[in-house]
């Protein structure tokens, strides 16, 4: 077996990787192969002779393999491979595995931190703090609670159930959105006029784009704030920014944007009700090491002709 890494890895977590490779079961690795020691023009070559990958290599190699048959991808997204033909001979020996669920609770974290900065003005008090300008009297009356706030969570995976779990401890009243049991999306207009909070931790499929269209973000009551933590597809974001330089919604949090980078000439950087978190809700210190570890297990189940764990189908869109 050749295992290719197209994960560039610090040397900490590539010693984790290569232990484990060499104290386990190694009698059918024959080699593995470092996307980050190759030039990148030779990459391509190491990853069509593998049978095994570890990372996200570009699509259009993908085809060209005839020995690849399971790639565990270091993401929960697999959006760049949604195009590919999936009915393709080249195609249908290969498994797919991603990281679903892998990321619950640091994504469920940073926006309840995104709220409670919101709410208590945490973001503004930085500023001042960098402008070393003492106000905080005027701030008090502005300031909100997250205590016993109705929220909407749009997804009812790791990251929504997760939330529901933290905003629990604030004695919120917590209404999960699912795709198969009620409340559903088709419920939405219903529930939106008494939401306090919205949150989106919805993934970017046909049937997600644009739930929260300017029509159901009308519907909202002025005080309420949208949290976003999926992808920035499940939101009309120009309707987004007009609802909030007009204030008929109070604040948004944002780890996802419609395009990533955001354009530097977007609205969304110099509102003062919006915080931005730049697609960083996932990361936390032992993120990649992690992730080495669940690419071990599943490693393990491969080797073993079990099944894998979180096989992507993209028949399905997740």
């Amino acid at each position: 077996m050749t295992i290719y890494i197209h994960f560039p890895l610090q040397d900490a977590e590539r010693e984790l990787l290569t232990q484990a490779l060499q104290s386990g079961d190694s009698s059918d690795t024959n080699q593995c192969l470092w996307g980050q020691d190759l030039a990148p023009e030779k990459r391509r070559d190491a990853f069509l002779q593998a049978e095994v990958v570890f990372g996200n290599p570009p699509a259009g190699w993908w085809l060209e393999s005839r020995n690849l048959r399971w790639v565990q991808l270091y993401s929960a997204g697999f959006d760049p491979y949604l195009a590919l033909d999936w009915e393709q001979p080249e195609l249908q020996h290969v498994t797919v595995t991603n990281l679903r669920g892998f990321f619950g609770q640091p994504v469920a974290e940073t926006a309840v931190a995104g709220i409670m900065a919101l709410y208590r003005k945490i973001d503004e008090l930085a500023r001042l703090q960098a402008e070393r300008r003492w106000v905080g009297g005027e701030l008090r009356p502005q300031m909100n609670l997250l205590y016993r706030k109705r929220v909407l969570v749009l997804g009812a995976g790791a990251i929504g159930e997760t939330i529901m779990k933290i905003l629990r401890g604030f004695d919120c009243h917590v209404t999960l959105v699912r795709r198969s049991q009620a409340p559903t999306v088709e419920d939405l207009n219903e529930l939106l006029p008494e939401a306090d909070l919205l949150i989106a931790a919805l993934p970017d499929t046909e049937e997600t784009r644009n739930t929260l269209s300017g029509q159901r973000l009308a519907l909202m009551k002025p005080s309420a704030i949208v949290v976003n933590v999926g992808r920035g597809s499940a939101i009309d974001e120009p309707a987004l920014i007009d609802a909030l330089q007009t204030s008929r919604l109070a604040g948004a949090v944002l780890d996802v944007t419609l395009q990533e980078p955001l354009p530097t000439d977007s609205p969304l950087w110099s509102m003062t009700n919006v915080i931005l978190t730049q697609h960083t809700g996932g990361g936390y210190a032992d993120e990649n090491a992690d992730k080495v570890r669940v690419f071990l297990r599943n490693l393990d189940r491969y080797r073993a002709g079990e099944p894998l764990e979180n096989v992507v189908d993209f028949s399905r869109g997740y």
